[in-house]
């Protein structure tokens, strides 16, 4: 992985843990995560008519993928109205990388060095010390039954996403097209809501703006870098979003970051470097 892709990676995972903390920072999780989706649906069809479209046998890719990204965003906004973004958020970005290093060498065929292995392991060790750091804090059962699902959710869009990025050859246009696609259902859903007035709607758009932004960026940023490296490789470099994740949480929501929580940062971006180098 070069370094323009690692930073590109590194970028991504920094804006990803940014609307992760919108959404659980918002009054009414599904709410929130319905916004963070509408914005960035809307930022999308904005740009994509000055794009080339993907090509037609990515577009299985796109559908399938879309379901599961739906899915994928309920199970967040349910994950974090249960439980801390600090439990949620590291068991559902920890967990995938194995499952998707698992995908990508018997679905795509990729061939990871010994080394490269050794450091998507040692992300996952550092995240899953962050996972037994909270649990031992008591949190919600079902919040980390949620978040096990979810990461399981998110290694089959990642899989999925990693070959459709693959087949459109253009991943920018794949990427903003996903993101209108998953939007859609969510606008659909707030607009069936009874009980939600346009008067929210416009105190939400600064926040809505900002999140669909993060959104679009975080993952268009990693789509196209799964074009230039492995797959698992990305997927576990992004998992440093978990850092970005704690210090927000800090800064922004008041969590508490304990030692173990920082060693196991430590263990994530020492992870980073082992894949970096190999």
């Amino acid at each position: 992985m070069s370094a323009g892709v690692l930073l590109a990676v590194l970028l991504g995972a920094f804006l990803h843990a940014s609307w992760n903390v919108l959404v659980k920072a918002g009054h009414d999780t599904r709410v929130a995560a319905a916004g963070v989706y509408i914005g960035a649906g809307v930022l999308s069809a904005i740009a994509l008519p000055f794009l080339p479209a993907p090509s037609a046998a990515s577009w299985p890719y796109l559908a399938a993928s879309t379901v599961v990204e739906v899915l994928y965003g309920l199970l967040l906004a349910a994950a974090y109205r249960l439980g801390d973004l600090s439990h949620a958020y590291p068991l559902m970005r920890g967990t995938a990388p194995l499952l998707v290093a698992i995908g990508s060498g018997v679905l795509i065929g990729e061939s990871l060095s010994g080394a490269v292995y050794a450091g998507v392991a040692l992300v996952s060790a550092g995240v899953l010390s962050m996972i037994c750091d909270a649990h031992s804090r008591g949190h919600s059962p079902a919040a980390t039954r949620l978040a096990l699902l979810n990461a399981c959710v998110i290694a089959a869009y990642t899989t999925i996403d990693g070959l459709g990025v693959r087949a459109s050859r253009a991943p920018v246009a794949y990427s903003l097209w996903l993101s209108l696609l998953v939007g859609l259902p969510w606008l659909v859903w707030v607009a069936m809501r009874r009980d939600y007035r346009w008067a929210d709607v416009r105190r939400q758009l600064p926040a809505v703006a900002l999140g669909g932004a993060c959104s679009v960026g975080s993952y268009t940023l990693a789509l196209w870098a799964m074009t230039r490296a492995p797959v698992a490789a990305v997927a576990a470099v992004r998992e440093t979003s978990i850092v970005f994740g704690a210090a927000l949480g800090a800064i922004v929501l008041r969590e508490r970051v304990t030692r173990v929580r920082a060693l196991a940062a430590v263990a994530i971006a020492f992870g980073v470097w082992i894949i970096r180098a190999h």
